[in-house]
């Protein structure tokens, strides 16, 4: 009999499907590239350094170091390492021991005679081993250990996606932030000049060249040109206060580091694409999604092998005297081996309904993995557009600013030699300020667009990350007497 279960345990097979990566059909190029043309691959290392800016860099390592998502990622990353390794340990035999002793004295008695008789105490101790073995005939557990796996796979796929996402977010901020210093400081430049024309303008009242219109006028333009700091001075605050919670410190932690003005960060340009298949294995969410499809699939398999038989091997062996010294005695011990079989002969349809379950469950997983691709697909071809466009619309800007500079440079002069009215200074101040304005503004979209390709591409954190460090370290959880605390209410 024994040998026959040892073939059972050799010849034992796997039931449901095996899991195979789909094969998508994708195309070959991106949308705005020559078919003709080689693609080449895409450099996502550190792509942020590119920026050539030291202070995002520097905030790169620290978010990376103390954000709390990242963190909680981290746990998620153990806790399936170790579901893991609970269900490797479902293939082995497990063996339990036991013990146990009593001593007992029955009392005395008294005797038809009268006399008092008095028993002899009694001991009891027994001690011995249970061991149980399930031996995976169908692959239940071997499934069960495939989809943990795969489990594991994506929460280390989930982690690199939210590190992705980080580093998107802090480059993002900070760009940002850049951006509406640069709005200030223009701000304050141009309502400086704009109150030395209003200082020429007063003289030129007080000399009866101009009416105080032009003063009104000139003195209105000033207030709303300061008017836009304080909204630009919140939105400062904002960003900061976002990237300092992203390096996982309090709102106001980085304010005093990043009130140095620095420029916007212009990034080294093109970015190469590669090609479109690029994104399955570069893009952490994808791979992601690809790994629980394989997992919900090795659940189809666990759920088809609870349909059929299962097979158990059991034993113990025990000894048992009425002293210490009789356990090891051969005439105290005991033992017994045997296999046992459970066969699901009705179930009201319960195990297929599982079955059906998992196979609807590893369908939506299919359509989830093919949504994430075509999301990706979407994501990089919308930020390629609209990168290019925003280069090409930063580079007319700059040509208007500084034709609206050179007017206004014309337009002030004109009026100072009383060739030109106030009204020509006005609108070219005007617009030399919106064209500055939009300029700025379209920096930092051309950051942000080169950031949100980068993202798309799948280029994220590619340092060393360690999962092992728990958060919360706990002392004296051996045995201990517990302490009853009173409640919170109390």
């Amino acid at each position: 009999m024994l040998g026959g279960l040892l073939a059972l345990c050799v010849a034992a097979c796997a039931v449901g499907p095996e899991y195979e990566t789909p094969d998508l059909a994708l195309p070959g190029h991106w949308g705005a590239a020559p078919q003709a043309r080689v693609a080449p691959t895409p450099d996502l290392k550190a792509w942020w350094r590119r920026m050539g800016d030291p202070v995002l860099d520097a905030l790169m390592d620290e978010a990376v170091a103390g954000n709390l998502d990242v963190a909680t990622a981290k746990a998620n990353v153990r806790a399936a390492r170790a579901s893991y390794r609970q269900q490797v340990g479902g293939l082995f035999p497990q063996v339990t021991g036991n013990a146990s002793g009593t001593r007992g004295d029955t009392g005395g008695r008294v005797g038809s005679d009268g006399d008092l008789t008095v028993d002899s105490g009694y001991g009891q101790y027994q001690a011995g081993l249970d061991a149980g073995w399930e031996i995976d005939l169908f692959g239940a557990n071997r499934r069960g250990v495939e989809a943990a796996a795969f489990g594991v796979d994506a929460s280390v796929d989930d982690l690199d996606a939210v590190l992705l996402t980080l580093v998107g977010d802090v480059a993002s901020n900070y760009a940002d932030a850049r951006g509406y210093q640069a709005q200030i400081a223009l701000a304050r430049r141009t309502a400086a000049s704009q109150r030395e024309t209003e200082a020429l303008t007063r003289r030129r009242l007080d000399a009866g060249a101009v009416s105080a219109l032009d003063v009104a006028n000139a003195s209105g333009q000033v207030a709303s040109t300061e008017a836009n700091i304080p909204e630009l001075e919140a939105a400062l605050a904002t960003s900061v206060h976002r990237l300092s919670v992203l390096t996982g410190q309090p709102p106001g932690a980085l304010a005093r580091r990043m009130a140095a003005v620095r420029k916007v960060p212009a990034p080294r340009l093109p970015v190469p694409r590669g090609i479109p298949a690029d994104v399955l294995a570069s893009r952490p969410d994808v791979r992601a999604t690809e790994r629980r499809l394989g997992q919900s699939t090795a659940l189809i398999g666990q759920a088809e092998a609870n349909r059929y038989p299962a097979i158990s091997l059991t034993g113990n062996i025990n000894a048992t005297g009425t002293q210490l010294g009789d356990l090891g005695r051969a005439s105290s011990i005991s033992w017994a081996f045997g296999p046992s079989l459970t066969v699901p002969i009705f179930t009201g349809g319960q195990l297929k309904a599982a079955v059906d379950g998992t196979e609807a469950a590893r369908d939506g997983a299919f359509l989830a993995y093919k949504a994430s691709v075509l999301t990706a697909l979407e994501e990089v071809e919308n930020a390629s557009v609209s990168l290019a466009q925003q280069r090409l619309k930063t580079a007319k800007l700059a040509v208007s600013a500084a034709a609206y500079g050179e007017a206004a440079r014309l337009s002030r002069s004109l009026y100072e030699n009383g060739s030109s009215s106030f009204l020509d200074v006005l609108t070219a101040e005007r617009s030399l300020y919106s064209a500055e304005t939009q300029l700025i503004q379209s920096r930092v979209a051309t950051a942000r667009y080169y950031i949100a390709l980068n993202k798309a591409l799948g280029g994220g954190w590619d340092g060393m990350v360690d999962t092992s460090a728990r958060e919360v370290v706990d002392g004296y959880t051996g045995p201990h007497f517990a302490r009853l605390k009173p409640l919170a209410n109390q």
